[in-house]
């Protein structure tokens, strides 16, 4: 399409999104390509200059490995979470917090916007607690609460708040947290209109490796059931319908190409799969 044909079809989407919260989570593969990070970076600062207002949560888990391996600790994954001690806790946070974060608000910044990184400890953004179960993963958390005001905050004067998914027991002990469970609670505290989930992968398919475009939430369980959603895509999608069931209006798991939010979210034929609650007719 011509750059004025495109232009046109997306005035319907900027009208309806103006002033609007968009949650979006960053998968730790997807921070690894520096060209990506940077087009994402420049949608997010598209979308803000559009009054769209953006939130970003991101995961790390190759980083993390990569510095457990600098360390000498080797990772152990448990149905897909890291089992996570003192010593490893203490890496995650460094990682995700000190390094991870900054990388991506360093991004935005030199592309023009304006970002500010924080954790899941600013605010008491996400009170947590271990994750419960037969098995013990040490210091991996699941939110209990969410207190969005510092989030909300940063909106308010014009930042795009960039948040790792690191949070705190009541004892003041560091807990890991998944960090697509954590974008759902936080797009759902938020009343965010929308969750994107950016992955490795171009959205959910079906056991023909084909784009399924849309799923509802009855449809997404069934294709979990039937193991034609695996792996880490799993999460992903279980995140999409806790945040379509707490409020979330649409959601979105896309791969990540160049520009991949901006196509999912002004033109009409998308770019990865839309889970919504129910049948929609637009």
């Amino acid at each position: 399409m011509k750059t004025s044909d495109v232009l046109v079809d997306a005035i319907n989407y900027i009208r309806k999104y103006s002033g609007e919260i968009f949650v979006i989570k960053l998968g730790g593969e997807t921070l690894l390509d520096t060209e990506v990070v940077n087009s994402i970076a420049q949608d997010l600062i598209l979308l803000s200059a559009l009054n769209i207002r953006c939130v970003v949560v991101h995961g790390g888990g190759v980083e993390i490995t990569k510095a457990m391996d600098a360390f000498g600790k080797k990772p152990t994954f448990i149905k897909g979470l890291r089992v996570t001690d003192k010593e490893t806790v203490e890496i995650v946070e460094m990682v995700l917090s000190g390094k991870t974060n900054q990388q991506l608000v360093t991004s935005i910044n030199k592309n023009g916007g304006q970002a500010v990184g924080l954790s899941g400890k600013s605010g008491c953004l996400f009170e947590g607690a271990k994750k419960g179960g037969r098995i013990d993963l040490g210091y991996v958390g699941e939110v209990k609460k969410t207190n969005p005001k510092v989030v909300l905050t940063q909106l308010d004067v014009g930042y795009i708040p960039v948040v790792s998914p690191i949070c705190s027991t009541k004892d003041g002990d560091s807990l890991n947290l998944n960090a697509d469970t954590a974008a759902a609670k936080l797009a759902a505290s938020l009343n965010a209109t929308k969750l994107i989930v950016i992955t490795n992968v171009k959205g959910v398919l079906d056991k023909n490796k084909n784009l399924i475009k849309r799923l509802t939430v009855p449809e997404a369980k069934r294709l979990i059931k039937n193991k034609t959603i695996l792996g880490g895509m799993i999460p992903k999608v279980e995140g999409c319908i806790e945040a379509l069931q707490e409020g979330v209006k649409r959601t979105h798991i896309v791969g990540a190409t160049k520009h991949a939010v901006l196509e999912e979210i002004l033109t009409k034929t998308g770019h990865g799969t839309m889970v919504t609650l129910e049948k929609i007719s637009d």
